[in-house]
């Protein structure tokens, strides 16, 4: 389930019987102690809390939402450095590339993404024995590693964040559509798209398509475009968008 999803801040939360992991605190800890109240949680409740990367979009309820549970951040070291300065040392943990952590039944492997923040991760998280959940957003395009580590899970949180003629033709500066657009940005739906397919071939049965562009991009473009390019595999995948400023539907996997 997502809480927000979009450069105004983005935050998730993944849970089964008896472990609560929130992933990002892009959005104010407020309105993350009242999306956990609404499916019977509270931030003392939650077990680990993962960052992708230190952009403020995903960071901003940290400092605060840290007062309200004693769950650790765990973070890559970029980002732990990143952050650090605005969170307890003490609290925030680093997990390096391909490592993996614990929490009650669940597995959590992080890999590298390529975005203009130091030490940018994704992670997957599963199940002992069950589902798999990837988080594949913010990064400049689907690089090996991200195959590597993606490919094969039940389900993914996947950016599609902009459609590239609406990036062109729109209202950005040249250089932040030149960022937006390049190696190091965000993947546009035609990128998104053609992951998509890869992940359905290998198996994932949900994707929700998260941090769309309010200004480059909307719901339905977006969703069009990623089931265009799943083609025949469309018939097998729940195609789903995540909400920019509100929760998402609970996706059961």
């Amino acid at each position: 389930m997502t809480f927000a999803s979009g450069s105004g801040g983005n935050s998730a939360l993944v849970w089964n019987a008896g472990t609560r992991i929130l992933v990002d605190a892009g959005i104010s800890a407020t309105r993350i102690t009242a999306a956990l109240a609404a499916v019977g949680a509270v931030p003392a409740a939650l077990d680990a809390v993962l960052v992708t990367h230190g952009h403020t979009d995903h960071t901003a309820g940290l400092p605060i939402l840290l007062k309200r549970t004693s769950a650790q951040v765990w973070t890559s070291g970029g980002t732990a450095s990143e952050i650090c300065p605005k969170c307890p040392e003490d609290r925030v943990r680093v997990i390096a590339p391909g490592s993996a952590l614990r929490f009650g039944t669940m597995t959590v492997r992080s890999f590298e993404t390529p975005h203009d923040s130091a030490g940018s991760t994704g992670f997957v998280i599963s199940e002992d024995g069950g589902a798999s959940l990837a988080f594949v957003t913010d990064l400049g395009r689907v690089t090996a590693e991200v195959r590597r580590a993606a490919l094969g899970v039940s389900a993914a949180i996947l950016e599609s964040n902009h459609d590239l003629d609406m990036l062109r033709a729109g209202p950005y500066p040249w250089p932040l559509k030149r960022r937006v657009g390049g190696d190091f940005g965000h993947l546009s739906n035609e990128a998104a798209g053609q992951f998509a397919r890869e992940l359905a071939e290998a198996g994932a049965k949900c994707l929700l398509l998260a941090h769309l562009s309010e200004t480059n991009n909307t719901p339905e473009t977006a969703r069009r475009a990623v089931a265009a390019a799943l083609g025949d595999a469309a018939g097998s995948v729940t195609l789903s968008v995540a909400p920019a400023g509100e929760c998402s539907e609970i996706f059961e996997i």
